[in-house]
């Protein structure tokens, strides 16, 4: 695939006010769907909205391999802007324009068009279906804070030493006598608490195996390090506990070497197809790649207390945690698509699952400092046809033992 159409739409109920997007990939005829995007955002602009859609779309086009894609936009602002013929003169705007440019340079060609409204129909729709679900996030999110929780119960492996302010850095194995207080399997039937109708896609999320990195706790981000013999070894009776439970439809996978050496021994145990989403790699940590807690804090002091209380900020040269629940709920939207009522395995790295998480339970980024996820562990998280969701284990790491 080379050229596809995309169509992005955002819109706020007020101007600052209830927001969302949507986004839609054509093929270059315009006939066919390739992908959909939408997303409620909170209370905020239009004008944010509409670029949110945007990069969400060229996000889409890249993952799907495009190097010519056609934006059509009925928003003039964005459209002159991107073509360069309007100044950006919020600072607000300016993070989302480099993202959206940043985006626009890993493709051959992009043009930008102008629309009626009327042509850009269905981004719009998307748009306002992510804006009618604000009622029920802001629900299920107020309903968390409150303390209420699922029917079905979800225990936290007991692993002796908290991941505070660890983010996505790599974490060395759990003392082995810990590992009795992992989480265990859960009943299969529906969540009554959130009146969840029809099969869920269920999410196995599987961690990769130990690499050098690991055993430092430094962190190991875009860089490539191989899986140790411990991690080939953690892979292989991972793929064993999943070949047992069979009923598994396809492995998807990271893109780095460890997480696909760990998905490949999946796959080949399961004999399934693999396939390799660039949307599920770990956290770009830009400068501080191969660097410990201590020394990432050391050399950056400031920067590093505010990345761990503000989930916007990226790390210096890389991204932020806000970034990367944007691919990620981006995949999770796919593999619902793509794979409807069936058991997929998704391999993938601390932040990305923790993410995967934190969507299906509807929570904010705290919890991406206080969950621990050992090296090879298991989570499951289903997604409903109707927007439910339920986190069905977590961290369970007994068939390593």
């Amino acid at each position: 695939m080379t050229e596809v159409i995309v169509e992005a739409d955002g819109g706020s109920r007020g101007n600052p006010g209830p927001a969302g997007y949507g986004a839609v990939v054509f093929d270059a005829d315009h006939a066919r769907v390739l992908a959909e995007r939408k997303e409620y955002l909170g209370v905020t602009t239009n004008n944010v909205a509409e670029y949110r859609g945007l990069i969400a779309g060229l996000a889409a086009s890249a993952e799907l391999g495009a190097t010519v894609v056609a934006v059509r936009m009925d928003s003039k602002l964005v459209v002159e802007q991107m073509s360069g013929r309007w100044k950006v003169k919020h600072p607000s705007m300016i993070p989302l324009v480099e993202q959206a440019r940043s985006l626009v340079a890993g493709f051959d060609r992009v043009s930008f068009t102008w629309i009626p409204r009327a042509e850009n129909s269905h981004a719009d729709r998307l748009a306002n279906e992510a804006m009618d679900d604000g009622d029920l996030v802001s629900t299920v999110r107020e309903a968390v804070a409150a303390g209420h929780a699922p029917g079905d119960q979800v225990t936290v492996a007991a692993t002796g030493e908290a991941e505070v302010g660890s983010g996505g850095a790599e974490q060395a194995e759990s003392d082995p006598a810990l590992n009795g207080g992992a989480a265990q399997r859960v009943p299969s039937s529906a969540p009554g608490w959130t009146g969840a109708l029809g099969r869920p896609t269920r999410l196995l999320l599987l961690r990769h195996g130990q690499t050098e990195l690991s055993i430092e706790r430094r962190y190991s981000g875009r860089g490539n390090p191989p899986l140790t013999d411990l991690g080939r070894q953690q892979a292989e009776r991972a793929a064993k506990m999943l070949a047992a439970k069979g009923d598994i439809a396809a492995v998807v996978t990271s893109p780095l070497q460890r997480a696909r050496a760990t998905a490949e021994a999946a796959a080949a145990a399961l004999d399934v197809p693999l396939r390799v989403l660039d949307g599920l790699i770990e956290t770009d940590f830009g400068d501080w790649e191969g660097l410990t807690f201590a020394e990432a804090a050391q050399r950056d002091p400031q920067l590093h207390t505010d990345w761990l209380g503000d989930s916007s900020i990226p790390a210096p040269g890389g991204e932020s945690f806000d970034q990367v629940r944007e691919r990620v709920e981006s995949v999770r939207r796919d593999l619902v698509a793509l794979y409807p009522g069936q058991n997929i395995v998704v391999v993938s790295h601390v932040t990305p699952i923790k993410t995967l998480l934190q969507l299906a339970l509807g929570v904010g980024p705290s919890l991406l400092y206080r969950l621990h996820l050992d090296l090879a562990s298991l989570c499951i998280a289903e997604f409903y046809p109707d927007g439910g969701a339920s986190v069905r284990l977590v961290n369970d790491v007994s068939y390593l033992s």
